[in-house]
């Protein structure tokens, strides 16, 4: 017999019954695997990953890279282009980014099942409603300012954070069709097309700042452009890369009706998904405006600002993980293959146990100069310092939550997980934040003790959720699924 992920995805799959009961004589006898198997899923996660982390760093520095340019415009555009960004991810990049993701279950699902048509479906399907749900999220980002004023924000810094994302609001569009086709390409194994496109887009943005802030003197506005620009462009080249590459030709069959159909579970695994991204972005923000509060809160804001970049520039490399991840159990589980799911499943968690403790130990080694990357200020620089060790903590336990939230996604537990972030964030995150910074004294730190409780009590259940999964049951599930989708669409 061959290995548990070859015969998995060799075999072609039949919508009836006894090839139904062949699945799980099939899925009841794959039990083991060697040391041949564990080093191929390895090297195929590895494949998978390093690309995926390169291209989240591309696509997130697109955002830095102009907030860079808005720096050297003065105080008050810096302050208004970093509140619109937060603004920006809280309200709309978070929502399409998990709205999306909702492919990760679909169409890796239907890759590992060789419905290899729906993928494009599923896409075209996932683009129409992104699209549709851009258009509220546009008319928000539009009255940006008037909403910051509102919520007691400073009046010249909401203005400025106003017209800035009021000139990001193409970008909002281009996005959300970014999404859906990096989820596409990433769900059929192809990411170094992703790569490259990336590469290209962010040294095309570093142009478009130039040209637009200083050539045509836009300014912060020049600088919000340039992301509208380079997401569009990202978008352009993968659309080409698609219609053209033979890769995709089996995928990709051009625009189809069948994208009409079934738009209901389509939208409630996506609202799903979205929900449970969200609450996780969104409490990580909510410990910078609390910091606002704490006594000295312009040492406090500015700290925890420092500390939350950093925050997200590692978890660029989580990111990546969990996306492997997602696709590599989904892909299983589409074939009907528990094992080589769970197999999967145990190796990134090695990789990511790995990749944690190394980050973490960088992270303590360079506590003391890190600070000097962001302010040439002796009180900030050591209140850096203090908070590193937290970090580090923090990244380890994040990198291994993300992969861990990953392999939900690819058996489609985004409901389940949904739950699970509201209580370990909003349960006991930010009360604890709460308690430790204003209760207990301990400030910043304080904040930042709360996310690790609630990254804790994350990880315990995910670890809870997957040791009690029946692996065979789920593959038995994705193959009906992917099954009844073949009947479906059979003329």
């Amino acid at each position: 017999m061959e290995t548990a992920t070859r015969s998995s995805l060799e075999t072609p799959l039949c919508p009836n019954q006894h090839r139904n009961d062949e699945l799980n004589v099939q899925i009841s006898e794959q039990r083991c695997c060697s040391k041949e198997d564990i080093a191929e899923e390895a090297k195929k996660q590895l494949w998978l990953a390093g690309p995926l982390i390169a291209v989240s760093l591309l696509q997130y520095s697109l955002q830095m890279i102009s907030i860079m340019f808005v720096g050297h415009l003065g105080e008050l555009p810096l302050a208004g282009a970093s509140l619109a960004n937060s603004f920006a991810s809280v309200t709309g990049y978070s929502v399409l980014l998990g709205m999306g993701s909702a492919l990760e279950t679909l169409c890796g699902q239907a890759y590992g099942g060789r419905q290899y048509h729906m993928l494009g479906v599923y896409t075209q399907r996932a683009m129409l409603v992104l699209l549709g749900l851009s258009i509220p999220l546009s008319l928000i980002w539009f009255y940006t300012s008037n909403l910051l004023i509102a919520m007691g924000q400073d009046h010249e810094i909401s203005t400025e954070a106003g017209i800035f994302n009021r000139w990001m609001v193409p970008g909002l569009f281009a996005y959300g069709l970014l999404q859906c086709l990096n989820r596409f390409l990433q769900t059929q194994n192809n990411v170094f097309p992703m790569l490259i496109s990336s590469g290209i887009t962010t040294l095309v943005h570093i142009f478009f700042c130039w040209f637009f802030v200083f050539e045509c003197e836009l300014g912060s506005r020049g600088a919000a452009l340039a992301i509208s620009l380079s997401y569009l462009v990202n978008v352009i080249i993968l659309v080409i890369y698609i219609n053209v590459a033979t890769s995709c030709a089996s995928t990709w069959n051009g625009v189809s009706k069948e994208a009409l159909n079934d738009m209901l579970s389509f939208i409630k695994l996506a609202v799903a998904s979205a929900v449970m991204i969200c609450l996780e972005y969104w409490s990580f923000e909510m410990v910078v405006l609390l910091s606002g509060l704490l006594p000295n809160p312009q040492l406090e804001t500015s700290v925890l600002s420092i500390s939350l970049n950093t925050c997200w520039m590692v978890y660029m490399i989580s990111v990546g993980l969990g996306g492997a991840i997602s696709t590599r159990v989904s892909n299983e589980l589409g074939g009907g293959n528990a094992q080589g799911a769970l197999l999967a499943l145990r190796v990134m968690v090695a990789i990511a146990i790995v990749e944690g403790t190394t980050i973490a130990l960088v992270t303590i080694l360079v506590r003391n100069v890190w600070g000097k990357l962001y302010s040439n200020e002796d009180q900030v620089i050591k209140y850096v310092s203090k908070m590193m060790p937290l970090l580090a903590l923090s990244d380890f336990l994040d990198g291994f939550q993300c992969v861990l939230s990953g392999a939900a996604r690819g058996c489609g537990w985004q409901n389940l997980c949904a739950f699970i972030n509201l209580g370990a964030y909003y349960v006991v995150a930010i009360p604890s934040a709460i308690l430790f910074a204003f209760v207990f004294c301990f400030g910043g730190m304080g904040l930042w003790m709360g996310i690790i409780c609630g990254l804790c009590v994350q990880g315990i259940a995910l670890i809870i959720v997957n040791a009690y999964t029946d692996w065979d049951r789920e593959a038995r599930k994705a193959v009906q699924v992917t099954q009844k989708t073949k009947v479906d669409t059979q003329p």
